[in-house]
This record gives structure tokens, sequence and C-alpha cells, in this order.
């Protein structure tokens, strides 16, 4: 059976609008497509039939940020034609030594010595990290990598808390980073993120399992902790965070717009009096990198 395009044009003053409430309320099957040249903007959902496109479209329209421009096309298409469709929005991109690729590019892309990549598969529910969000986090990850190769770490263990589809935390399993704990909210997102550990050769590199922020970092302690998650869920979760920083270690906050980043850094000094604290911007979005005291050499 074919899956169903749902595309209503929005007005292109409405797209970062859109875009981060789709973020925020988690609507994962819904995204929005802008042609700059045009000027003309489209919110576009994929679900398995008309009915459920349906379904979606009418909860989804009143909450809208911007009304539609009109009403919206529902359009029956096979696989191979949604991925067509994503191919001009989906694109390859790297930082340092890692490279985040598109699978339709496997056998034209030649990577260079000494770099690794990590296959993308723009599936319902795979995400490609070209959110600024996942950009902020995947930046962080491949420079701590770089400068924690050069420290004297019991280990480099990495929790991904929050792994959606498991992009972070494939990342540090191809940087030789280890070992690697993800887990998420959402059972789906922990099955697609096994999937694609599995279409990486990755399969055994990171432990992913399904529990919320406080049970999953429970009892565990990472060198890096990366969280890309909503400011209200990192707010109310700041002292398990915190928490689940060895001594010396890192924690990476994204999912942060920048116009609440004062509010993210003000709700997590005060639990970290002695960290280190800095934040980088990326278009509308920010992240928070707090860095904890290393511990006491023995005298």
């Amino acid at each position: 059976m074919p899956l169903i395009e749902v595309k209503a044009a929005i007005p292109p003053t409405a797209v970062e609008a859109t875009d981060e409430f789709l973020l925020e309320e988690g609507l994962g099957d819904w995204s929005v497509l802008e042609d700059v040249i045009v000027k003309a903007a489209w919110l576009v959902g994929i679900f398995p039939d008309e009915a459920a496109g349906r379904e979606a479209w009418s909860t989804l329209a009143p909450r809208l940020p911007a009304a539609p421009l009109g009403a919206p096309e529902f359009k029956a298409m096979s696989d191979a034609d949604w991925r067509d469709s994503y191919k001009a929005h989906f694109h390859a991109w790297q930082f340092g030594r890692l490279h985040w690729v598109p699978v339709w590019e496997r056998e034209q892309f030649v990577l260079p010595p000494g770099h690794a990549v990590l296959w993308l598969d723009p599936g319902l529910a795979f995400g490609t990290g070209n959110h600024e969000t996942t950009r902020l986090c995947c930046e962080r990850l491949v420079t701590w990598a770089e400068k924690s190769a050069g420290r004297v770490l019991p280990s480099r263990r990495v929790i991904d808390a929050g792994c959606g589809s498991g992009i972070l935390a494939l990342s540090a399993a191809l940087l030789g980073l280890g070992p690697i704990e993800a887990f998420d909210l959402d059972p789906e997102a922990v099955r697609v993120s096994q999937e694609n550990a599995a279409a990486n050769g990755l399969e055994s590199a990171v432990e992913f399992f399904t529990a919320d922020l406080e049970g999953g970092l429970a009892n565990s302690l990472g060198d890096l902790v990366m969280a890309n998650i909503q400011s209200d869920v990192l707010l109310a979760n700041v002292r398990p965070l915190i928490a689940a920083v060895a001594p010396g270690g890192t924690l990476v906050l994204s999912g942060i717009l920048a116009i609440e980043l004062e509010t993210v850094r003000k709700g997590f000094a005060p639990a970290a009096p002695d960290w280190h604290i800095e934040s980088r911007t990326l278009g509308e979005w920010s992240d928070l990198c707090l860095t904890s005291p290393a511990p006491a050499l023995p005298a």
C-alpha cells in the first residue's frame, strides 16, 4: 500500500514558529520545507494511509501558529517517491573527521583517509542530523572526542539521554568512544535507533534501552552526557543530569531556543557552581556545555 503525503502551503514568515512548534510538541510525523528562492514554504507529513493523514491534519491544523494558505493536498506515493521528494532537503555534512551522509550518496561518496561516516536513511522516524540542535551536539561530540584523546580518563563513557534516532550515540561509536548508553522514553525511537545501528554495522557498539530521564540516568556516570531535549524537560531534570556526569566530565544540553538560553543557564548554574559553562548559537537554537572540575590528584 502506498504512503500518503499530506502537504499544505504555509506563510514563509511562519516557518520558524511552525518548526519550533513541531519540535516542542514532539510531532515527528510533520516537517517544514522551505524554498527561499521562490519564497514559499510547506508543512509536510507522511502517513501510512489517507485516513491516518486526514485524522492527523484535522488534529494539527487548529493548533498551528499560522493558518495554512489553502486546503492540504493528499497524495499517494511509494516509498521510492517519498525518498526522492526529500533528497533535495537532505544533504551530506561534515565536522572534523566525521561525516553524516544520506544512503543515496553511498556509491559516489569518497571517504577521506582517517575519517568516518554515518549513513543516514530518512525513514519515517529517522532524523538526518540536519537540524541545528543536533548539529550543535554533533560538533560538541567531535570536539570532545578530540580533546579527550589526549587526557587520562578511566574510560570515555558516553550517555545519550533522549536518543531519538540514535545519531549522537552512533556518532560517538564511530569516534571510538565507549562504552555508550542511549535511551529514550519512546520505544519506537529505541527500535529505530537499533535499526540504524545495524545499518551502520554498529549493533554491539551502543546499548539502547527505553527509559525516562530519571530512570535512564540512575546509577550511571558518563564522561560525556548529551541531552538534546526541549528546554522545559531539561529544566525539570537539572539534578539527575548534573548527577550523571563523572568528575571532570562534560554535560552537553541542546534543544534550547536562543531566547530561552539564559533561563536554562540560570536553571543549571546553581547546581554546578564550580563548573565551566559556555554556549553557542546556530540559527534560532543554542546549546549549553557544562564541564565539571577535574578530580583532585592523590597527594
